[in-house]
């Protein structure tokens, strides 16, 4: 017994690195797709920068930024490119109806439903794939029209318990390009983050929504997989806001698993 112990002991010390500290954890990877097939933003770029300066500053991931769909497959790639099995979640900010084959796609929603992987989407994230109804069933809905434009929108907060929305105040004021949504429920995805239908015109062109309820933040499970999406983030100032970088910090967290938030969907609060 004296000698298995001693052994085991001798193992650990000649595992362990030269200063005696266990091994860092590894870092996880983020793969951030800016393809844009439409409507440009500009704040694309500064948005996925952006994630990269978090994750380097957190030191929780390291984010690989790309214009192109390639690495959006399981297929081994030439070369020293990653697929799909190397990362721990997808940010998309894109548009329109980016280069997928039917393989790819197949692939991205195994990543997330049967691997477990985090799916992150911002802004026109919900403005893609139009034609794949699996997209829109797993990001949560459409866009449909942005009736008010750029607007001062009074943001609510609906889940001040959810990691990513629990430094917000219960009510804040956020200037960007507000979306409507379609194919969008409440009984698949929990909202975290709403606005205030009270303090805009919904006499707008375009405002179709009848039941008022103009998502800004949710979340829903998928499959095994945990999917985040918000609609802010059209404009530059806005990814620049401190509150807004801590909610993306905590929204990759939870996406990779490594912080706990329900997702269990729920019906809108009366005011």
């Amino acid at each position: 017994m004296l000698r298995l112990a001693v052994s085991s002991l001798l193992l650990t010390v000649f595992l362990l690195p030269a200063n005696g500290q266990a091994p860092a954890p590894r870092k996880k990877k983020l793969l951030a797709i800016g393809a844009v097939k439409g409507f440009q933003h500009d704040a694309v770029s500064h948005g996925m920068a952006t994630l990269w300066k978090i994750g380097q500053e957190s030191g929780l991931w390291d984010t690989y930024i790309r214009t192109d769909t390639e690495l959006l497959t399981k297929s081994k790639l030439g070369g020293n490119a990653k697929n799909l099995d190397y990362f721990d979640a997808l940010f998309f900010y894109t548009t329109g109806e980016i280069d997928l084959s039917d393989q790819q796609k197949k692939d991205l929603l195994s990543f997330v439903k049967e691997d477990g992987k985090g799916f992150l989407g911002s802004h026109s994230a919900a403005d893609t794939l139009y034609k794949w109804p699996e997209y829109g069933e797993m990001i949560g809905g459409y866009f449909d029209l942005h009736p008010w434009n750029q607007v001062d929108a009074t943001a609510i907060v609906e889940d001040g318990a959810f990691p990513a929305m629990r430094h917000f105040p219960p009510r804040f004021v956020i200037k960007d390009e507000i979306y409507q949504f379609k194919e969008y429920s409440r009984d698949r995805v929990r909202v975290l983050m709403s606005m205030d239908a009270d303090k805009v015109d919904l006499t707008k062109r375009g405002v179709h929504r009848a039941d008022k309820d103009f998502a800004l933040t949710w979340v829903r499970n998928y499959g095994k997989g945990r999917v985040f999406y918000s609609a802010l983030g059209h404009r530059e100032d806005v990814w620049d806001r401190k509150d807004i970088q801590t909610m993306w910090l905590e929204a990759v967290k939870w996406a990779m698993g490594l912080t706990q938030g329900t997702a269990t969907p729920r019906p809108k609060a009366s005011n």
